[in-house]
């Protein structure tokens, strides 16, 4: 009883001390319940399947789940396309949820250098911490061949598609900068467009040929618009003449329903 007493003591002096500077120790929990997303069970399914090969919050998986679903229930037609795919997380996410709606004629894009992140500009640097500068992040993890930058191979991401049962004759696989594989090999119609390649000139780009081929109530979703001040630049610009609403997912990312 001595010891607890001495430990619980000596946390309201440390509270005290704490808040005279504005700070404030609590516990936290290990795990975080959300009851809307967790007690989706064929949500929960499907992200422990592609975890290991995403980046992208549970969050944001969540919000591309319910986007797939929205489509197929709405009819909105389209392929669905991703920009910078590293493993294969989000796209394979999409494949799973797909076939729970007994879905395979829809073609998915993938489009990615498949060699790691492409160069930066002067453009490209972190929203949360300006003295970030991506092309100086960037030139640090440059091989000869390829960026260790997210890097990951074609056949990595092939593989994890594949493995998803998923038609290969409905996966289009697009190797390359956006700037040189766009226009050239694109949809007609999209459903869901998916950017998540950071800089400005990629995100500036595939908004400016891309966005126009979603369809009427198709859906975009950005990245890192809150995360690098390249993405938000290019969305920004590219919306200024047509606003739209940016539906705030997280942090880094926004969503926009095309009307």
């Amino acid at each position: 009883m001595r010891i607890k007493s001495a430990v619980s003591q000596s946390k309201v002096v440390v509270n005290n001390l704490m808040s005279k500077i504005g700070y404030q120790i609590a516990k936290t929990n290990k795990i975080h319940f959300d009851p809307v997303i967790d007690n989706d069970s064929k949500f929960v399914e499907i992200y422990n399947k592609i975890k290991p090969y995403t980046m992208t919050s549970k969050v944001q998986c969540f919000s591309l789940y319910n986007a797939v679903k929205y489509v197929i229930s709405a009819k909105i037609p389209g392929d669905f396309v991703e920009c910078g795919v590293w493993r294969g997380g989000n796209t394979m996410l999409i494949a799973y949820t797909l076939q729970s709606l007994s879905i395979t004629n829809r073609k998915i894009f993938l489009y990615d250098t498949y060699e790691g992140m492409a160069e930066p500009t002067e453009l490209d640097y972190s929203i949360e911490d300006i003295t970030i500068k991506a092309n100086q992040e960037w030139s640090k993890k440059q091989n000869k061949n390829q960026n260790d930058w997210c890097y990951a191979s074609l056949e990595d991401v092939q593989k994890n598609m594949t493995g998803t049962g998923y038609p290969d004759a409905n996966l289009v696989y697009v190797k390359g900068k956006v700037e040189d594989t766009i226009p050239k090999t694109i949809s007609n119609e999209i459903s869901i467009l998916r950017l998540d390649t950071d800089w400005y000139d990629s995100t500036k780009h595939e908004l400016s040929h891309l966005y126009p081929l979603v369809s009427k109530g198709g859906v975009l979703m950005i990245d890192d618009y809150g995360t690098w001040s390249g993405s938000k630049k290019a969305v920004d610009e590219f919306f200024a003449e047509c606003p739209v609403l940016l539906n705030r997912i997280d942090v880094g990312n926004r969503l926009v329903i095309k009307t």
